[in-house]
């Protein structure tokens, strides 16, 4: 069976990363070829996120306790709270040829591709910071001193985009999604070509 691959997407907060994975497993998502990684994280649920659904939420120690044990592929700490991914789940995914994607930021894009250099990854910005700091205010979750700290953290994150194998721009959310699901597919179709290669030249592939 044909491994799974991995899916690295990040973006500054606002600038739609969640919508379009969201988008991109109900409109495209028929044959369940793609899972969305689900974090752990120890900051509070918002209203309306649902635990184990939304995130695992768990307290920090025993968000610490699963660090000592090795427990995840990647984890980081952001505005004072931890986020992370199994490894666990991760893994058995990927052996049952599912396509993972990462909803992180670019301190988890570098875990992840230290332990697999083959994850793709894929930068969503916004049009302008303008822009994101309109969005961040119509979301109405956070207070104005918040969404400064989202703006500085915005201008960070937005530099490291040029370590990223694709960049997006979500100006259009359409155009964007269609972006991101064409990224995909080559990806598969890339690996798909590469993978009929190599059983040509090597037809017995018990040696």
């Amino acid at each position: 069976m044909k491994k799974g691959q991995l899916f690295i997407v990040s973006a500054p907060s606002g600038a739609g990363k969640s919508s379009l994975i969201n988008a991109l497993l109900t409109r495209f998502n028929a044959d369940d070829s793609m899972r969305l990684s689900i974090s752990h994280t120890t900051r509070a649920p918002r209203p309306g996120e649902v635990n184990h659904v939304a995130y695992h939420f768990v307290s920090e120690d025993e968000f610490k306790t699963l660090i000592a044990r090795g427990a995840f592929y990647e984890y980081a700490n952001v505005f004072g709270h931890y986020y992370g991914t199994s490894r666990e789940i991760v893994e058995q995914w990927v052996s049952e040829g599912k396509d993972v994607l990462f909803d992180i930021d670019w301190q988890g894009a570098r875990q992840i591709r230290k332990i697999s250099p083959d994850a793709r990854s894929i930068f969503i910005i916004p049009p302008s910071l303008d822009e994101l700091k309109h969005r961040l205010e119509t979301r109405g979750q956070d207070s104005e001193d918040v969404i400064d700290g989202r703006m500085e953290k915005a201008m960070r994150e937005i530099s490291h985009y040029s370590e990223y194998d694709h960049v997006i721009i979500n100006d259009d959310f359409d155009k964007a999604l269609n972006e991101l699901r064409s990224i995909i597919i080559a990806a598969r179709d890339e690996t798909k070509i590469q993978s009929e290669l190599v059983d040509a030249m090597f037809p017995d592939r018990s040696i």
